[in-house]
């Protein structure tokens, strides 16, 4: 029998079905919605409808249904002839005792966990908190508050999510060991790019725009990396700073694609736009990897705002001290730490990554601050119930998973230590390339372990190569050119007074802090950053660019840009360096364009088949192999590699072994150039130098570079890489 409810605004009555407590959140089956939201502690749960004023568009709240149907701790309810486009919130009463760890604020306009868009965004004020914010106490975050959230906070939209044709869409289903992934911020991307229609700059519509996909082709990634897309909120300190929260890792809606991205509307628009999106780049080949911070919310703390969960059910999200529940771990730095050990936050997480897979059609992940989501206790956890779930998901567990492999709890720095189908950022490879190329001393064992692949952290999890994800830079620290043109951090524009952001960046200015007119500096600098373009290129694992370095962008030394929505953050595309994108075009097509980069298993340092070379071998300038003793010398900067083309280790989908071109590589961090002798006619006769980072050409057509028959004497500058390519000739290939 139908329910009925008296709206609190007029005489009309709704008339209300009890509802099921599945799927979570609001979800229209053609003839009405359903909603459902869970609270364990909660003792009256009203669910929240608003209409647009017809003045002036503001959306009001003109009823409140209270839901009297409850199933294992879910509310739920449903609504006949409602549809697509509903905007609704919660209100959710129960203890206000902090000190145990209640925060129910019935006053407080609660978001949707499940809501699958949200519209408007939140706009600072005391009525956000839970408590008396002017409170002069260091206890106000006991005290209660009666104003009403309602105005100011993002509002839910109900959306049909049949509505959308993905006709014959399907993943690109790149192999890993041929993924080279583009990190990109939506709105950085192309908000200043002049060839993207201005309506559209900044937006999911401009990821996609034709000129973007034919510049992905063209530079060769296989998959875009996007920073957080998922609705997030900014911190209000900020806000009054007149800055915002530019990364987007305080997350408010998990299901939520931000509507600060869409071009064509903020009631729904964004959603379709965002699925158009990925449809185009799924046409073109490319992959959709969303940037995820399943660890906390943009709640903050004890002093934060009363937003979502904080308000819904304090308890059953967030992990508090057992001996005061008043207050949050925080092993992100964010002020919380949502609890993966329990069923329904674990629940929440596998929804959503199902959701966007499912519904979205994203192709992988890559987990913020992942060794937050395996605690268990106090202490991360490899065998933790959130990657057994993962791990035996039939739709979570085929897509990329990438874990950032820390956090900033105690034991938190797990970087080889997650389990098999993960793949991690190697920070160990990011800090190791740098020191080498900045001349650091005894890096030469480590630079080689890094180069092909890092076994020593994945090869005992029997993991392969494509366990690293190896980078230079990030979204957090400096880009490439800042990276060889500053030895210091500029974060004064942050307004911390240079306090924050990492202070230690394994940086080299080059001889001049920023930027200068020096003629013999600056080709340093472009040398450098060839240099550190090519050990990316040619190293085993999966490489990851981040948007503009392929062609010299800057931050001006700001090293945490967090919070700069501007030209700081934003690619100056009519300011760049096209002689370094055409270099690394060229590298990246070079790496496609050959397995011996792109290996699936490990070196052996063996011989291949009987009567066969190594697979993988290091020489000194003088031609000779490297030996242990080599290795340890402190002042080392500089050795060769030989990467067989025999070796490659791999088949064919139909069972053809691999066989490719060889390729011999001299590293020179010294600050002088070396002659090295190459090595005997065993390992090729003749080889072509087609790179030496000491100019900007790399030649993809090896007829073209210089010739040098074995035993004979090549020269590398100082500070340089010379790679040369030996093709197998007919003879070979047959042997």
């Amino acid at each position: 029998m139908p329910q009925y409810c008296y709206v609190d605004n007029d005489e009309t009555t709704i008339t209300t079905y009890p509802g099921n407590p599945y799927p979570l959140g609001a979800f229209y089956d053609g003839h009405g919605i359903n909603f459902a939201i869970y609270s364990e502690y909660a003792t009256k749960v009203q669910l929240c409808l608003f209409q647009k004023n017809e003045n002036d568009d503001e959306l009001i709240e003109y009823t409140r249904i209270n839901i009297k149907e409850q199933t294992h701790q879910i509310w739920h309810i449903y609504l006949p002839d409602f549809e697509p486009g509903l905007v609704y919130g919660y209100r959710i009463d129960g203890p206000y005792d902090p000190r145990n760890g209640h925060r129910f604020n019935v006053n407080k306009l609660l978001i949707d966990p499940y809501a699958r868009a949200l519209t408007g965004t939140l706009n600072w004020h005391d009525s956000l908190f839970g408590y008396n914010v002017n409170d002069p106490s260091s206890d106000k975050d006991l005290t209660f508050s009666n104003l009403d959230s309602a105005p100011y906070i993002p509002k839910c939209i109900v959306i049909d999510s049949n509505n959308f044709n993905w006709g014959s869409d399907s993943s690109p289903n790149i192999p890993l060991h041929d993924t080279i992934i583009y990190e990109l911020h939506v709105k950085g991307l192309t908000k200043l790019h002049p060839k993207i229609p201005e309506n559209i700059r900044g937006t999911y519509a401009a990821v996609a725009h034709p000129v973007m996909i034919e510049y992905f082709k063209q530079l060769g990634i296989t998959a875009v990396k996007l920073m957080p897309v998922q609705h997030f909120s900014t911190d209000r300190h900020l806000k009054q700073r007149g800055l915002t929260n530019y990364w987007g890792y305080h997350t408010i809606g998990f299901f939520a694609p931000d509507s600060r991205y869409s071009s064509s509307g903020a009631y729904g628009e964004q959603v379709l736009e965002f699925k158009r999106m990925v449809k185009k780049l799924h046409k073109a080949g490319i992959e959709v990897i969303l940037d995820v911070a399943y660890n906390h919310t943009g709640e903050g703390n004890q002093f934060g705002p009363t937003l979502s969960f904080k308000g819904i059910d304090n308890r059953s999200y967030y992990r508090l001290p057992e001996d005061n529940k008043r207050y949050y771990f925080d092993y992100t730095g964010t002020g919380n730490t949502l609890n993966c050990r329990l069923p329904n936050v674990l629940r929440l997480i596998m929804d959503s990554l199902r959701y966007w897979i499912l519904d979205m059609h994203v192709d992988g992940f890559r987990f913020d601050l992942a060794a937050t989501l395996a605690r268990e206790s106090h202490a991360v956890d490899r065998l933790s119930a959130f990657f057994d779930i993962i791990h035996q998901d039939p739709v979570i567990g085929r897509v990329k998973l990438l874990a950032e492999p820390w956090d900033l709890g105690e034991g938190g720095y797990q970087i080889g230590k997650f389990p098999p189908g993960w793949a991690e950022w190697n920070g160990k490879y990011r800090d190791c390339v740098r020191d080498y190329w900045r001349g650091q001393p005894s890096m030469l064992s480590e630079f080689a372990e890094r180069f092909t692949g890092s076994s020593d952290l994945y090869r005992e999890e029997r993991r392969g190569p494509t366990a690293s994800i190896n980078f230079l830079t990030a979204h957090d620290g400096f880009t490439l050119n800042d990276l060889v043109s500053y030895n210091e951090k500029h974060n004064y524009l942050n307004g911390e007074n240079n306090m924050d952001g990492e202070s230690y960046n394994r940086s080299w200015n080059c001889g001049f802090e920023g930027p200068t007119t020096n003629v013999q500096i600056n080709e340093f600098r472009d040398c450098q950053k060839r240099n550190f373009l090519v050990t990316l290129f040619l190293s085993q694992g999966i490489p990851m660019l981040v948007a503009g370095d392929e062609f010299g962008r800057t931050q001006y030394g700001n090293n945490n840009a967090y919070c700069q929505d501007n030209e700081i953050s934003w690619i100056n595309w009519p300011n760049i360096d096209e002689h370094l994108l055409e270099f690394t075009q060229k590298l990246i097509h070079l790496r496609r364009q050959h397995s011996v980069f792109r290996r699936c298993t490990w070196f052996r340092g063996q011989a291949v088949l009987q009567n066969e070379l190594e697979d993988i071998a290091w020489f000194k300038s003088d031609g000779q192999h490297m030996e242990e003793h080599d290795w340890q010398h402190d002042y080392a900067k500089s050795f060769a590699v030989f990467i067989n083309g025999r070796g490659v280790h791999s088949r064919t989908r139909s069972g053809l072994r691999v066989i490719d071109d060889s390729f011999y590589i001299i590293f020179n961090a010294y600050h002088d150039y070396i002659n090295y002798k190459l090595p005997s006619d065993s390992y090729a006769k003749d080889w072509t130098k087609i790179l030496d980072t000491n100019k900007d050409k790399l030649i993809l057509d090896g007829d073209e570079g210089r010739k040098y028959q074995a035993n004979e004497i090549v020269t590398v500058h100082g500070y340089s890489i010379v790679l040369l390519h030996h093709i197998m000739t007919k003879r070979e290939l047959l042997l």
